[in-house]
């Protein structure tokens, strides 16, 4: 791998699908700016090509070692999938955090998150000694999201690509 993000053009049960997968094992799936700019061109092909777009997250966050090229990227993707108008599912994979979620991983029509995924912005220790109060049960987990309405799904890897081709039959 030369990034953290592949990206492509892929079939899912016969249908054409713009695909954007984050690899953790590279430095921690950290979004710079090339995974940025990766995100951003899968965002426009989908568009170009009208059709749907999934992206698998995860994600450490921004790669701080970049500076401002990094944090620009949650803005330019965001900006992208602004104008995208067709379907965009995003699978919320553990971890994903910090500046991924920020930006194009929690901006999914549909938010489909695993089971037992991390998905927060900032850690659960820093948010406890901000706000100087415990942290419910399960914070920042995939069940705790989908009750305060971050995640549409809780969906198993098992089962994820029934749900997933369910879903693009809906949509599409």
């Amino acid at each position: 791998m030369t990034e953290a993000v592949t990206c492509g053009e892929a079939k899912i049960d016969g249908r054409d699908v713009e695909v954007a997968i984050m690899d953790f094992s590279f430095i921690g799936g950290s979004m710079g700016a090339v995974v940025g700019e990766r995100i951003k061109r899968s965002i426009e092909r989908a568009g170009k090509a009208d059709l749907p777009l999934l992206i698998v997250n995860a994600s450490g966050g921004a790669r701080m070692q970049e500076g401002i090229l990094s944090l620009m990227q949650m803005a330019k993707t965001a900006t992208a999938l602004n104008k995208l108008k067709t379907p965009y599912i995003s699978v919320l994979t553990n971890p994903t955090t910090a500046g991924v979620l920020a930006s194009y991983a929690s901006l999914g029509d549909i938010l489909i998150a695993e089971p037992g995924a991390l998905i927060g912005f900032t850690g659960a220790r820093v948010i406890k000694q901000t706000i100087k109060k415990e942290l419910p049960e399960g914070f920042q987990r995939a069940e705790f999201m989908l009750e305060h309405g971050l995640a549409d799904m809780v969906v198993s890897r098992k089962d994820l690509r029934q749900t997933i081709i369910s879903l693009l039959s809906h949509f599409c």
